[in-house]
């Protein structure tokens, strides 16, 4: 392994090679750095897993990306995957609920309804009529952070919480609305709390600002041939341009040197560095800093993380007769074991184009707090993901094939406080010259907030090193004069 990568600039290591890290690497590299990235598992690409089953290429990760966050979509036609990009074959969704799928209900923010028009057979009839009380309600204060399950019940009732923003929360976040952050996961809600005395008023003027600036495009994007190709497309272009990526390869100490720069610990190799990226989940990132940034560890240990397992099936189309639509969610309340299912070949095109006799769905199983369900083995995981949507669509038939995918603690949880949490570990590490972290844990779970995160921790190292070439008078070239200034 070489210490110092193949370009002409500063030495930057990354340390993680999840779609943040990678992200890092390719914006590193625009800059002139020299790079290398180190990653402890067999592969790139962390919670963006390709794969196949019964002969049809899927995901067994992350299936699409925010379209309406420029991130994703943008750094996927660097990497020359714009011919790829797909927009969902079609948008419409239901939810499993009271005993039946009924159309998701349209009309809302991440679950908080403008009115209670589109909610019957949802929502009961008490639980309609307590969404009228908004507008006669007192305000409520929500501070520097509050819950959204607990705002949202006190303003609309839990009905609202429980079987709309639970469902939708927990396909993000695998979480407990009840704890969720509003600030950190619905941050227009929160704006519009702190100045609105209604809720449902707030929702109204939030759907109507984004009807009046109305992008155009789909919401979301998949990338033909699953979204897990984007780290790969990624990591080609990094090594393309000279950066090396080492996997099986973890750092196990990171240690500030007494003259500036860092030293990084990778098994017997030792690497100098100019700079160092740690885009690994939270309790690796804790590790890494507990030497140089106590601090900054001891924030990062208390993230906690939700566990969940993807079920993928595959079927004989002449045996699975399936609802229209793109699959459902259902809430917790309904004592349901599965979460959501997604009918992946009426979703996305290119995965029915594969093989029109074959369809492919997925089930979701496991929230924060669940643990029970997730020690039962992949055969039980199968078996009840079948019982559900044989409940749900009257789907009888035996699968051709299954795949059961764990993401063990996968989903960083934003409970209330996240945002000054996070302030708090960046405002440690920028203590530190030549530091800087990112990932899922910090500003967002989804791909285009891990790269947003990933390009903001370039952006703080460059500074970092302009600075450090300045002091010390180095000719070595440094991120400010790179290509793509």
């Amino acid at each position: 392994m070489s210490a110092t990568g193949t370009g002409t600039g500063q030495h930057v290591v990354v340390i993680g090679a999840g779609i943040a890290g990678l992200a890092a690497a390719h914006r590193l590299l625009a800059h002139g750095a020299r790079v290398t990235v180190l990653e402890a598992s067999d592969r790139v690409g962390g919670k963006l897993l390709p794969g196949e089953i019964a002969g049809v290429r899927v995901d067994f990760g992350a299936e699409s990306m925010l379209a309406r966050r420029p991130e994703a979509v943008a750094l996927a036609r660097e990497v020359d995957l714009d011919d790829r990009l797909r927009p969902p074959a079609t948008a419409t969704a239901s939810i499993w609920t009271r005993g039946a799928l009924r159309p998701m209900p349209k009309g809302h923010v991440m679950g908080v309804p403008g009115t209670a028009d589109a909610l019957s057979g949802v929502l009961s009839e008490e639980g309609l009529a307590r969404i009228e009380r908004d507008a006669d309600l007192p305000r409520t204060e929500v501070g520097e952070d509050v819950a959204v399950g607990e705002y949202v019940a006190a303003r609309l009732g839990r009905e609202v919480v429980d079987r709309l923003i639970e469902p939708l929360l927990g396909g993000v976040y695998a979480g407990d609305a009840y704890r969720i952050s509003m600030r950190s996961a619905v941050p227009q809600l929160f704006q519009a709390a702190r100045t609105h005395t209604s809720l449902t008023q707030a929702v109204r003027e939030i759907q109507a600002k984004a009807a009046a600036g109305r992008q155009t495009g789909p919401v979301f994007m998949g990338i033909e041939g699953g979204v897990g190709s984007l780290p790969l497309a990624v990591a080609e272009s990094v090594r393309a341009r000279g950066a090396e990526i080492h996997t099986r390869v973890p750092v196990t100490g990171l240690r500030r040197e007494p003259a500036g720069g860092w030293q990084v610990t990778a098994g017997e190799r030792v690497l100098r560095a100019d700079a160092v990226v740690v885009a690994v989940p939270a309790p690796a990132a804790a590790a890494l800093l507990a030497a140089e940034s106590p601090e900054a560890a001891a924030e990062l240990r208390t993230v906690e993380y939700a566990s969940m397992a993807l079920v993928t099936l595959a079927y004989r189309r002449t045996e699975a007769a399936l609802p229209d639509g793109s699959g459902f969610l259902v809430p917790p309340v309904d004592g349901r074991t599965i979460k959501a299912s997604t009918f992946a070949s009426q979703k996305w095109g290119w995965i029915a184009d594969q093989d029109p006799d074959t369809v492919v769905l997925r089930t979701s199983v496991g929230r924060y707090g669940e643990t029970a369900i997730l020690q039962k083995d992949d055969a039980e995981l199968v078996d009840v993901s079948r019982h559900d949507l044989r409940e749900a669509t009257g789907l009888e038939a035996t699968p051709l094939e299954t795949r059961v995918t764990r993401w063990t603690d996968g989903l960083p949880q934003y409970p209330v406080g996240h945002h000054a949490r996070v302030a708090r570990i960046r405002e440690h590490v920028a203590k530190l010259a030549g530091l800087a972290v990112c990932g899922a844990q910090y500003d967002g779970v989804g791909i285009p907030a891990c790269i947003a995160s990933a390009y903001a921790a370039v952006d703080q190292l460059r500074g970092d090193l302009s600075a450090v070439r300045e002091l010390t008078a180095n000719p070595v070239q440094s991120l400010h004069g790179g290509a793509g200034e």
